[in-house]
């Protein structure tokens, strides 16, 4: 058990720390706002990663599975989603720059929502689920092991994209470099959506 534990924990590290949609969105957010403005964001994110896994693990995966239609709405809602927050991150500029700047970060609901609706955080949860259920024999047990590794290593996982965003900021002296950076953080989104499809 300890050696398994130790696997999961291993793996969801990578998983939260790879590039994708969630964060390229924490990167975007600590630039725009900083990092403690982008902590709900961050907490949504990991909630819903954590319920995803948690239902997972309790056999929602074999029903999802089992009903093809309705992985098809989660790929197209999700893309949907992620190209409405490509396009409000491309059409940034700086912090305060007026009209054409995001003028709030994407809050806790906002987070959630991604990572419901994100097929990536579908599939991964799916893995872990498959991978590590010989972790307990009781489903409960694992669902809320499974949760917590989870959250816990997107939250750090995030806050260092997001702190990284932030950290980045603070070099970007001019609109023009805030506007090519915020457009291709954009297409970094964008092409997040591609393996969706695949």
């Amino acid at each position: 058990m300890p050696e398994a534990l130790i696997s999961l924990i291993l793996f969801a590290s990578i998983s939260t720390l790879s590039p994708g949609g969630a964060t390229t969105l924490a990167t975007a957010s600590g630039m725009q706002f900083g990092y403690v403005k982008s902590l709900p964001l961050i907490l949504g994110i990991a909630v819903g990663l954590s319920t995803l896994v948690a239902s997972s693990a309790t056999g929602l995966a074999a029903l999802l599975l089992a009903v093809p239609e309705f992985s098809l709405a989660i790929k197209a809602i999700g893309s949907i989603y992620l190209l409405w927050l490509a396009f409000k991150i491309g059409r940034a500029g700086a912090p305060q720059a007026g009209a054409g700047s995001a003028s709030s970060p994407i809050g806790f609901f906002g987070g959630l929502a991604l990572l419901v609706i994100n097929p990536k955080a579908w599939a991964m949860a799916f893995g872990a689920s498959a991978s590590f259920s010989a972790i307990s024999s009781s489903p409960l047990v694992l669902a809320l092991t499974m949760a917590m590794v989870f959250a816990a290593c997107c939250i750090m996982s995030l806050s260092l994209w997001s702190l990284g965003g932030a950290l980045l900021a603070r070099t970007l002296k001019t609109a023009f470099q805030w506007r090519v950076l915020n457009i291709i953080l954009a297409l970094l989104l964008v092409l997040s959506i591609v393996p969706f499809w695949i």
